[in-house]
């Protein structure tokens, strides 16, 4: 009887857990509405994805991976007025980044402008459409408002057969942009204000990135969009909540074409990231003022970007998971993404040491022309990741920060007669330092007891501090970049008087004499590192060479985040 309790609580634990598409899906399959699960991903090529497009792409794949059905990649691309072949590409790879596989199932809206027109055809048919010859403006005042009905389009009483003939005019380029519109005969006064007479095609004399000039019209993207889906045997249409007020016109674009098995829309909340610009003419402002040096610079939030700085499809897929999915909108601080990364990588990367603010430090009493192979664990708390060897010498590099000619309370770290352990190495004791011209430390000069080597076992006496360095000779030199926000965080995102951007002046901190251990030598485009005490690093992959590293710091090591209590 426990037992059977027990497991009463668990199934119903299970059955809470389940968000609430999960739940839709699981009654369409038990109900018999379908017998799989199809999604698929359908971005418009008209720019870079962004985090938020994470969140669709991950849910959407993750149902038919949960489901043991498939997944598709769309383009829809019935718009060539904003697309192009750049964004196809960007696209493209910032999915299989993510892990999401479309495997054979890539499509384009475009292959479909056949089907489409003669999904128009039948409608003219049916009596469901017609041509109209009223322009944008008197096509808005005809509308009607939210509270007010719309007026009937003068055109709508036109006879099957003359509509026929104008939409094939349309077609056959025989009139002007803007001359002429297909609109869906629906109801006027409908309180829905997309219910009223939706325009389903329009005339657009343009090139189109895949099918050239073969069209001169175009359909609107609430037309376009459920014979795509239908097309494909997509069963459950997963978008955000914008669409919700479209979702009357969806189902009767697949009602009125008599697809056997209609695909059902089903909407969930955006994610929104706070003091993050995600706005594409924002953007596209920034990159052409040379703000950022493109859609990937690390300080966006496209993807391209956040994979640029370092972040990984784990931390991203953790960071989704957090969010959670459901009907309200609500926003995440930047700072819980920062976290996913952290948590992501701190098992998973080595720890190197790397000196970013270098000062020169001699020990006085070492040999000179010695040089001596130290071991030093990769990760302190994954042994897995094995070891590696750091030549050690005379000659050193440490952070200038770590050394203080007058220091204050509770400051361990090196000063005039202090003794501080260096990392994986010996003790060593400062005994004097050297100035420039400018009042600035150039040298410190120390003293080492050999009796204190790393791993020794010495215990005879203490010290406070620990402070990491790099070899003199041997290090390697770097480019270090320091990324804040890109906007002000105080000011918020956008100036509410001109609706500019409150930029933050700071957000970019390069280092350019940096030096880091040798055993990074040589790293390529996207690896990365934990740098001791500094945070985590990665190769950049646009502007670092083999003999000329570039690094992006991804997070600090430390945040104040917290992951709010279940």
């Amino acid at each position: 009887m426990e037992n059977n309790e027990m497991t009463e609580k668990t199934e119903e634990k299970e059955v809470v857990s389940r968000n609430f598409i999960e739940q839709e899906i699981d009654k369409d399959l038990a109900e018999g509405v379908y017998d799989t699960v199809h999604t698929r991903f359908p971005p418009e090529p008209n720019g870079y994805l962004h985090i938020g497009h994470a969140k669709s792409i991950l849910l959407n794949y993750g149902l038919a991976q949960e489901y043991g059905g498939k997944f598709n990649m769309r383009f829809d691309d019935t718009n060539p007025t904003k697309e192009k072949s750049e964004f196809v590409e960007s696209i493209k790879a910032d999915i299989k980044w993510l892990g999401a596989d479309w495997e054979d199932r890539l499509f384009f809206a475009s292959d479909y402008f056949d089907q489409m027109y003669e999904g128009a055809v039948k409608l003219i048919k049916k009596g469901k459409a017609y041509v109209s010859d009223l322009s944008a403006d008197e096509i808005r005042a005809y509308r009607g408002t939210l509270t007010e009905p719309g007026k009937k389009d003068p055109y709508s009483d036109r006879s099957i057969e003359e509509n026929l003939e104008l939409f094939e005019n349309m077609k056959n380029g025989m009139y002007e942009d803007g001359a002429k519109v297909l609109r869906a005969h629906i109801d006027m006064a409908s309180p829905n204000i997309n219910m009223r007479d939706p325009i389903l095609y329009r005339v657009a004399h343009m090139t189109h990135h895949n099918t050239g000039d073969k069209w001169c019209i175009y359909p609107m993207y609430d037309f376009a969009h459920p014979i795509e889906d239908a097309i494909e045997g997509i069963t459950h249409s997963i978008c955000t909540l914008e669409f919700e007020d479209h979702r009357p016109l969806y189902d009767w674009v697949v009602r009125e074409l008599e697809y056997p098995h209609p695909p059902r829309q089903i909407e969930f909340a955006k994610m929104y990231l706070t003091n993050v610009v995600t706005g594409k003419r924002y953007i596209k402002k920034l990159v052409e003022d040379k703000i950022v040096d493109g859609w990937d610079d690390p300080r966006l939030v496209s993807i391209a970007a956040l994979r640029r700085r370092g972040f990984t499809p784990e931390s991203i897929k953790k960071f989704v998971e957090l969010c959670g999915v459901s009907k309200a909108n609500s926003s995440a601080e930047y700072a819980m993404l920062e976290y996913c990364v952290r948590e992501d990588l701190k098992l998973k990367r080595p720890r190197m040491m790397a000196v970013l603010d270098p000062i020169k430090l001699v020990i006085d009493n070492y040999p000179e022309g010695q040089t001596e192979m130290l071991e030093a664990a990769n990760n302190m708390e994954n042994p897995e990741l094995g070891s590696h060897q750091v030549p050690f010498g005379r000659e050193l590099y440490i952070e200038r920060d770590d050394f203080m000619e007058e220091p204050p309370k509770k400051y361990f770290r090196l000063f005039p007669g202090n003794e501080v352990r260096l990392m994986h190495a010996y003790f060593v004791k400062c005994i004097s330092f050297e100035k420039d011209e400018n009042g600035n430390v150039t040298v410190v000069h120390c003293t080492y007891d050999p009796a204190t080597k790393a791993g020794s076992g010495f215990t005879e006496r203490k010290v406070k501090g620990t402070i990491h360095w790099v070899p003199a000779k041997e290090a390697v030199k770097a480019e270090v970049r320091l990324y804040e926000n890109l906007v002000d965080e105080e000011k918020g995102v956008y100036n509410k008087e001109d609706g500019s951007l409150n930029l933050n002046p700071n957000s970019l901190t390069v280092l350019k004499n940096c030096y880091i251990e040798p055993a990074i030598a040589g790293a390529k485009a996207y690896e990365s590192f934990q740098f001791v005490r500094n945070g985590f690093f990665c190769v950049d992959y646009k502007d670092s060479k083999e003999d000329a590293l570039v690094f992006n710091r991804i997070v600090s090591l430390k945040s104040s985040f917290k992951l709010p209590k279940a």
